[in-house]
């Protein structure tokens, strides 16, 4: 599942910048999850339609997954690749991981902040640093260039704290945690595209046909799978994805897109990527077999 999940997330930047040439960015966000909240609530539907499996209801922290899951980041990312390439943000999300070190540590028992998390966080919050800061690129002179890198960075943040309060929920059907929370995301989505860019306005149908591979793959089909891993391994073994999806998506905008390959791009991932490989070398080795119990 991590495999496949570090695949399908790389190459979502490739279809979002080529959705964008046919369709705004809120109404982007509000199509993706419109159309996989439809097809994830008839699947849910057909499985009994269950949702908390005891008598805590946790409306809330759900509420606050399906905003930050799905709706605020879909927003900032679709607002923010107007600005930056695809690769700048795959690159972004592997910032995701070492945001959650220091929430896990705070708010997941048995996740704590030990030395070695700790040095892997310093060195990829220096990528961090490098991926944002004035020389990450060469600059287009667009003036909120800058402001897209936020945003993109801005998406990660929403990723890593939804990772953990899905992490301390109580029981729940999987199949209905990843379906209600594009639900609520539909719910705030699709009024701000309305209110922001107007009514919507029918895509062509290329754009139409990315879009739908977008509800489909990375949003439906994916959500699904990090609901999976998230509540079965936890938020830090998630995080072992990010270091698949900032090298899918530079390969795939260099030979799709044609983008170009800044060294300042290199040192930024290579950093961040450094960094969550010393902080998760204990999920790491879990993952490929090297862990032994005493």
């Amino acid at each position: 599942m991590v495999g496949a999940l570090g695949l399908v997330w790389g190459a979502t930047f490739l279809f979002m910048e080529i959705a964008l040439r046919g369709m705004t960015p809120f109404w982007l966000a509000a199509w993706r999850i419109g159309f996989a909240a439809a097809l994830t609530v008839a699947i849910w539907r057909f499985t009994g339609g269950r949702l908390f499996l005891t008598g805590d209801r946790a409306w809330g922290a759900l509420t606050a997954i399906g905003l930050l899951s799905t709706a605020v980041p879909f927003m900032l990312l679709s607002w923010g690749l107007q600005y930056v390439t695809s690769g700048f943000a795959g690159v972004s999300m592997a910032a995701v991981a070492l945001m959650v070190l220091p929430l896990a540590h705070v708010f997941v028992p048995g996740e704590r902040m030990s030395l070695r998390r700790l040095i892997g966080f310093v060195i990829g919050f220096a990528g961090v640093a490098v991926l944002i800061g004035p020389e990450a690129f060469a600059s287009s002179g667009d003036p909120l260039e800058p402001w897209g890198r936020v945003a993109c960075l801005a998406a990660a943040g929403c990723y890593a704290v939804s990772s953990v309060t899905m992490r301390r929920l109580p029981p729940v059907d999987p199949i209905g945690l990843a379906a209600v929370p594009l639900v609520i995301g539909s719910a705030l989505v699709i009024p701000m595209a309305w209110l922001r860019e107007g009514a919507p306005v029918m895509p062509d149908s290329t754009t139409l046909l990315v879009v739908a591979i977008l509800g489909l793959l990375p949003t439906a089909g994916a959500n699904l799978l990090r609901v999976l891993v998230v509540r079965s391994a936890g938020p830090v073994f998630m995080t072992l994805t990010n270091y698949q999806v900032p090298l899918w998506s530079v390969i795939l905008g260099i030979l799709v897109l044609g983008e170009p390959l800044h060294l300042n791009l290199i040192a930024a991932m290579v950093l961040i990527l450094a960094g969550v490989f010393v902080s998760q070398w204990g999920a790491l080795r879990r993952l490929f077999g090297g862990h032994r119990t005493a």
